[in-house]
């Protein structure tokens, strides 16, 4: 614990005065330091990795349309290009396929398909927005038992891609209900006796559930995984993967050297020395919402916002006092110029990089648009700087919670936590990087807050909870959770809480899930970094708090996608 003077030497404007305690959580420095500062990108050799992606990208656009292959084959070939971060390459082309093989689907067709097949078909119509019935599945079933089938046990490439066609499943499909906990235990229960990739594979599934992941980071495990059967299918499609794998890193490396020079000349650890400064990990957040090349505008906005986001939460979460948020939230409310004089001098020089940064959006936004997405980013500034606003709010009423040590009701406290947990804000930061895409119409569908964006928040507010509330109960001015919420409101222990909050968590993927599959109110483009966001929240969350604490995941994940190179 320490006052304002603690850090006086880090900033000239605090005046070394003694201050009351402060609620620090003493987080741990960046692991990355300047690291990425040096970054250097070859334009030519950048040019030059573009370039070797378009002859075997034309190759493989002639195969997908290809009339030879049967609708299994062709579902096959589709699932390959899908797990390696490819299909963007040819939407119109996957689509017009699947459409055809969708209609012309029949279910007797499954009879007498094995549950490898069965299982892949479903993932990739599945994870394209069709709604392939969760009844195919009924056949491996003994409804007199209510047991699946015991050859289903012997089939353990067949019980993986079943395990994973189960992470799709929506609200009312009691069956991948079922199979879910069924292939858990059984991949579990022989994941020590496999061998070679195979086991490797079952214990990465097993880890992280390839829908539920980042896609990029899945994308070069399954390369790595699977490079043997991949090769064996078609050498094309390897041939493709790397070279598309090799310029996503340099476009990345690049992109990262920018953020790391805005985030040294904004001072960020000299005028909030008390926040996490961790541009390389909300980078990798922001690749994580969208890794296509044409999104580069969209990656950069949204990790910026994202920093800004840390610093603001950490102010309020971690050092200033509740007179202080006060003028803060009121300041931020106000949105001028003017309102900086309020605040106490340590504060100002963060004020005034919120407001100068959305004037400088506004302006690259006008600069790089055309045509109606010009005056649709303009309007998603003007949303984000109110839901900017919304989110201070929230930040405060929580502060004011901890301040008078008050635990509110679970339904107050999840109203409050949709705010918190930030997805209003960093949607919108993804829709104004999306400026060529955005329209009017897709600004208005985040507006009506429709259940895949609440689905999407409140995951993201349970597992950040579920995972930092000991973290939390060990500070001096303990931080409200939904976990302390739930226990209050329904009056029972905390692993009664958890479990229960937990179960929230699967439902609302099933939400997520069903969110996207067609007829969807607005397009892919649109849903794909809301969906994206929730798997960050997964990946980041699921078992610790591995964005405060990033040794192990986030930084394996930035050395896989960004240090090392191709083997």
């Amino acid at each position: 614990m320490a006052t304002r003077e603690s850090y006086s030497t880090l900033n000239g404007n605090i005046k070394a005065t003694t201050d009351p305690m402060r609620p620090l959580a003493n987080f741990p420095p960046s692991i990355w330091g300047d690291r990425f500062l040096s970054l250097s990108v070859d334009t030519y050799e950048l040019k030059a990795c573009a370039k070797a992606i378009e002859a075997p990208k034309e190759e493989l656009r002639r195969l997908i349309i290809s009339q030879n292959l049967d609708s299994n084959e062709k579902l096959c070939l589709f699932n390959y290009v899908y797990r390696l971060g490819l299909t963007y390459l040819f939407v119109e082309e996957v689509q017009g396929q699947l459409d055809k093989l969708f209609k012309e689907l029949n279910m007797k067709d499954y009879d007498n398909a094995d549950l490898y097949t069965i299982s892949t078909n479903f993932q990739v119509f599945r994870q394209h927005g069709y709604k392939l019935s969760c009844d195919v599945f009924n056949k491996f079933k003994d409804y007199r038992s209510c047991k699946f089938h015991e050859y289903t046990v012997t089939d353990v490439r067949g019980l993986l891609s079943f395990y994973e066609s189960t992470q799709l499943r929506i609200r009312g499909e009691s069956i991948l209900d079922e199979a879910m906990e069924f292939t858990k235990a059984q991949l579990t229960g022989v994941v020590d006796t496999l061998q070679g990739n195979l086991a490797k594979q079952v214990k990465h599934a097993l880890v992280s559930p390839f829908h539920r992941g980042m896609k990029m980071v899945e994308a070069r495990l399954y390369f790595s995984l699977y490079e043997e059967e991949l090769s064996t299918y078609d050498s094309l499609i390897t041939k493709l993967a790397k070279a598309h794998f090799n310029y996503l890193r340099l476009l990345q490396r690049q992109e990262l050297q920018i953020l790391t020079k805005w985030g040294k000349d904004m001072e960020f650890q000299v005028i909030t020395p008390y926040a996490r400064n961790r541009i390389p990990d909300l980078y990798l957040w922001g690749l994580g919402l969208y890794y296509e090349p044409p999104y580069s505008q969209a990656r950069i906005i949204t990790s910026k916002i994202a920093q800004l986001v840390c610093v603001l939460d950490d102010t309020y979460d971690a050092y200033a006092t509740i007179e202080e948020l006060r003028l803060l939230t009121d300041a931020i409310n106000r949105w001028e110029i003017s309102a900086m004089e309020q605040l106490p001098e340590y504060l100002k020089p963060l004020y005034k990089i919120l407001l100068n940064e959305h004037t400088e959006l506004e302006k690259q936004l006008s600069k790089n648009g055309r045509g109606n997405s010009v005056t649709a980013s303009k309007q998603a500034v003007v949303y984000h700087s109110s839901h900017f606003q919304e989110l201070a709010r929230g930040y405060l009423k929580e502060a004011e919670w901890r301040h008078r040590g008050q635990v509110p009701s679970f339904q107050e406290y999840m109203k409050n936590g949709l705010i918190t947990s930030t997805y209003n804000v960093l949607f919108k930061s993804s829709v104004m990087g999306m400026s060529e895409i955005v329209t009017q119409e897709a600004l208005d569908w985040y507006e009506s807050h429709p259940k895949i964006l609440e689905a999407t928040g409140l995951l993201g507010r349970l597992y950040n909870d579920i995972t930092t509330f000991q973290f939390e109960a060990k500070r001096a001015q303990k931080q409200v959770t939904s976990v302390d919420a739930y226990m209050n409101t329904f009056g029972v222990p905390e692993i009664v809480a958890v479990d229960e909050l937990k179960n929230m968590l699967q439902d609302f993927w099933k939400d997520i899930n069903e969110g996207c599959l067609k007829p969807t109110e607005v397009s892919i483009e649109i849903l794909a970094p809301v969906v994206n966001l929730a798997r960050m929240t997964d990946v980041v969350y699921r078992y610790t708090d591995r964005f405060t604490f990033p040794e192990k995941t986030i930084e394996e994940y930035i050395t896989l996608l960004i240090i090392d190179p191709i083997p």
